[in-house]
């Protein structure tokens, strides 16, 4: 299934999104590992800690790329979400330029009313960043469209992390 920006796409671009659209899952190999931090985010979320959802976030990311051999990434977490006329701004990931390593950036509060996000929209938006991170560097897409493809990759690592299903089911 193609999403309709798919029609837009230049002939090069559609290469890359059919390549991204053909990958649907990323095995980990040291997912019951990192399940602790997964419990220490949600309390940091729980408790409104900024700085230890962004250190557990960063551990968890970290022994997430290390499984795959894939680049480090760092990330932020910070407060309230940006928002305009378009929306809010949940995530967002920025390539390794140069020397300087790639970054995810993702915010714990809502943009109007302040709160934290639920446990689960958090962490899915971080495993969403990621996946933009390893179309880079694991998958060497030289752009990381929303394909069908990439939610799958991006469910395939939740259902891996939260419940211990094998990424390959999805």
């Amino acid at each position: 299934m193609v999403f309709s920006y798919y029609k837009r796409l230049s002939a090069a671009q559609k290469k890359i999104y059919r390549k991204s659209d053909d990958i649907h899952a990323v095995p980990l190999p040291n997912a019951s590992f990192l399940h602790p931090f997964i419990i220490e985010l949600a309390g940091a979320l729980e408790h409104e800690d900024r700085a230890k959802a962004e250190h557990f976030c960063q551990r968890l990311t970290a022994g997430m790329v290390a499984g795959l051999a894939a680049p480090p990434v760092r990330v932020s977490v910070l407060a309230a979400r940006p928002s305009a006329s378009w929306g809010e701004l949940h995530g967002l990931y920025v390539p390794a330029q140069g020397r300087a390593s790639a970054v995810i950036t993702i915010w714990m509060r809502t943009a109007q009313r302040r709160q934290v996000v639920a446990f689960r929209s958090f962490f899915r938006t971080l495993l969403h960043e990621i996946c933009h991170h390893l179309d880079y560097e694991l998958f060497n897409l030289s752009d990381s469209f929303h394909t069908e493809g990439f939610y799958k990759r991006e469910s395939s690592l939740f259902h891996q992390l939260i419940s211990g299903e094998k990424g390959s089911e999805q």
